[in-house]
């Protein structure tokens, strides 16, 4: 890898498709000024992105290194810092950054820093290591002593992150990780948000339809009419949980989201854990998503559809706002139930695109091979 004439500094964002991509585009617009005012040495920078998925097939960190700095060394960078929505692992915890200041590269897994803010933490997080990896280079410095931090602004904001152990044969000098209950808490939220729940919603269109036509009986049903105006606020709580949960663990099931492990050490297991637990929160703000639009739907199509003279004759009970809702909100309940029925014509491919990012269903297809072997 060259090192830059003129004062100029080539940094090149290396980032897996889909949010990475997004992300390192975004912050490339202001990262070179960003870069020049903290430097302080009037030195500038450029910026390059480059999209492509130098994460499949591994997520072996020391692999990934390596893929790195082979290619690096093909373009004219100084300076490589890649990003990638896939949890690492090292030695038990769960990696955050690892810095090379010997080839000028770092390695950014994006879920431990959690789901808020991420663009924010994401940019400081490139920032400290460019900073990091630039001074050390300006001054021709040596191969950094592993137990000697480089990055102690990175690691206080970054907090939990701490300094974590490196192999003897690694391309990394310096790794940070996350540990303790609260680092697997951001870790799994910074998961979630790499799934982007939300495309759960327009992903499962035969689930929706099945959802949407028991929803649009159901509000008409006079059956329907009388359990609801039995039902009592915990009882419609209750109704909700079961309904949201049904369609949870028949999604999970049905299109083979579990994650089992083939390994059986304790890092394997936890690994695991952490893997279904993303799913479940991921799947389950999905489905919770469809309920909330369900609700609205239901009582929009109760206000156009239901007579109130009829309501009345029937339930014995004036038809009001208070009734209106406790309708709609059990027959979102009931029309849960079905579509958790019509997600069974859904394709497993489509509900695993719906629920998972690129890198991570790239990573469990990966897995899923090498159970199979």
């Amino acid at each position: 890898m060259r090192v830059s004439s003129q004062g100029v500094t080539v940094v090149a964002l290396l980032a897996d498709p889909d949010a990475p991509t997004e992300i390192a585009q975004r912050m490339a617009r202001i990262l070179p000024t960003r870069l020049a005012d903290k430097s302080g040495q009037r030195r500038k920078f450029h910026v390059e992105v480059v999209s492509e998925p130098f994460t499949a097939g591994t997520d072996d960190p020391p692999t990934l290194m390596r893929r790195i700095m082979d290619r690096g060394r093909a373009e004219n960078w100084d300076i490589v810092v890649a990003l990638t929505d896939l949890p690492l692992h090292s030695h038990g915890r769960k990696l955050v950054v690892d810095l090379s200041h010997e080839h000028g590269l770092a390695l950014l897994s994006l879920p431990p820093l959690g789901g808020l803010r991420l663009q924010t933490r994401a940019r400081r997080a490139v920032e400290e290591a460019v900073l990091s990896l630039a001074g050390l280079r300006a001054f021709g410095a040596e191969r950094p002593p592993r137990s000697q931090p480089f990055l102690g602004p990175f690691g206080s904001r970054l907090a939990p992150v701490h300094p974590g152990q490196v192999g003897e044969e690694e391309t990394a000098d310096l790794r940070y990780v996350v540990s303790g209950p609260r680092g697997h808490l951001r870790v799994l939220v910074g998961m979630v948000r790499a799934n982007r729940p939300w495309r759960l919603v327009p992903g499962l269109s035969k689930a929706l339809a099945a959802a949407l036509a028991t929803g649009a009986v159901a509000t008409v049903n006079s059956t329907i009419w009388s359990l609801a105006e039995t039902l009592s606020a915990p009882r419609l709580v209750i109704a909700t949980v079961g309904s949201v949960a049904l369609m949870v663990g028949w999604l999970i099931i049905d299109a083979e989201l579990w994650h089992r492990s083939a390994e059986g050490s304790p890092e394997a297991r936890q690994r695991a854990r952490l893997y279904n637990a993303s799913t479940v929160v991921t799947v389950g703000i999905g489905v919770l998503v469809c309920y909330g639009g369900l609700i609205v739907i239901n009582l929009v199509w109760a206000l156009f559809i239901i007579n109130g003279r009829v309501f009345a004759s029937v339930t014995r009970t004036p038809l009001h706002a208070a009734e209106y809702l406790t309708l709609s909100w059990f027959v979102a309940s009931v029309a849960t139930v079905g579509g958790a029925l019509g997600s069974g014509l859904e394709s497993d491919e489509a509900i695993r695109a719906a629920a998972y990012s690129k890198r991570e269903q790239e990573r469990r297809h990966m897995l899923q091979g090498d159970h199979d072997d």
